[in-house]
């Protein structure tokens, strides 16, 4: 059964994950609510779903919840939502802000739990539609390369240290060796993930006729960004990554610098920073949209961050439209 033919759930269970347990509540519609833990591994997980059933409502289908908050609930999330289970992964920051609206005192596995549970009730969020299995292995090797990367560079810094023994920089540079292979390791995998599967190749393609972006970015938008078609707009896919402009004003004195939302895929936005800039130099499109927006007063990080908003919807467009980059066309779609 498509998402699209899902019934809607009759009740819900909220689930508060952490690296060893899950918080779970189960809010019935229109009843009381019960709580329980279990064990974030698979026997708590059978476990959760026997106790969540023998609670469900009769007539109608049972909704779990969870936030996006790491790893720790990505096997839970892929298993049921695979099993054909109603799984709504949702942005943390939408809960909390809930939390705070509705008076929420108490911060504990368990008060979350109900949070999410009684989010999910009054919004009702969609059903989380998981990668196909050759882009859930993009994203393992491309999570795991910027991982590796990060520390890499940190112990290259670390050579400008005045005052270092010999052994001390002999260790560093071969500890930033190590790790800078491995990461170049992990880049030939994904590499070789995407030439191997038809469809990432030719989205690839797409991606890289888009001037500042190269292979290894191209490689984090085919890995985070999720299919095209589950958004409705370019404007969408911007939010999902928080890059969606954020204003804030108050009557006619208070009016604050309109920033990014960044509610959104925190990977995304960063993998977008320096195909941004060199965007900016070699993308005539981008370059004119940055020089207009300095001119007209924009702090140079503002307009920065305008731009990685417009590179993320022309590579929106170009997936969406499946036709390669041409500036004429990108100027009409993305605003």
């Amino acid at each position: 059964m498509s998402h699209a033919q899902r019934p809607a759930p009759a009740a819900w269970v909220g689930i508060d994950v952490s690296k060893d347990t899950l918080d779970a509540c189960f809010l019935p519609a229109g009843g009381k609510p019960r709580s329980r833990s279990f064990g974030n591994d698979p026997a708590g997980h059978a476990e959760l779903l026997t106790w969540a059933g023998d609670g469900g409502p009769a007539d109608g289908p049972l909704g779990f919840c969870l936030e996006s908050t790491g790893a720790y609930g990505e096997a839970l999330a892929q298993s049921w939502a695979g099993a054909g289970r109603h799984v709504s992964v949702v942005n943390p920051a939408r809960v909390k802000y809930a939390g705070l609206m509705r008076g929420q005192g108490n911060k504990t596995d368990r008060a979350d739990a109900k949070l999410i549970a009684e989010y999910a009730a009054r919004e009702r969020p969609p059903a989380w539609q998981p990668p196909r299995p050759e882009v859930r292995e993009l994203q393992a090797l491309v999570r795991r390369r910027d991982d590796l990367r990060a520390p890499a560079a940190g112990e290259k810094g670390r050579l400008a240290a005045p005052g270092l023994s010999r052994a001390a920089r002999q260790s560093i540079r071969r500890t930033a060796a190590f790790l800078g292979r491995e990461a170049d390791r992990l880049q030939r995998q994904a590499d070789g993930v995407i030439t191997a599967t038809a469809a990432l190749q030719a989205d690839r393609e797409l991606l890289e006729s888009i001037p500042g972006v190269g292979a290894v970015a191209a490689q984090a938008i085919l890995a985070e960004l999720p299919d095209p078609a589950r958004f409705a707009s370019a404007q969408q896919a911007a939010a999902y990554a928080g890059l969606a402009p954020r204003e804030y004003g108050s009557g006619t004195s208070v009016r604050r610098r309109t920033r990014l939302s960044k509610a959104g895929n925190a990977r995304l936005r960063k993998a977008l920073y320096l195909p941004t800039l060199t965007a900016i130099r070699f993308n005539p499109r981008l370059k004119a949209f940055f020089e207009r927006l300095v001119a007209a007063g924009k702090a140079r990080m503002a307009a920065v961050g305008a731009c990685m908003r417009k590179l993320l919807m022309i590579a929106y467009g170009v997936l969406k439209n499946r036709a390669p980059f041409d500036p004429s066309w990108s100027s009409r779609s993305a605003p």
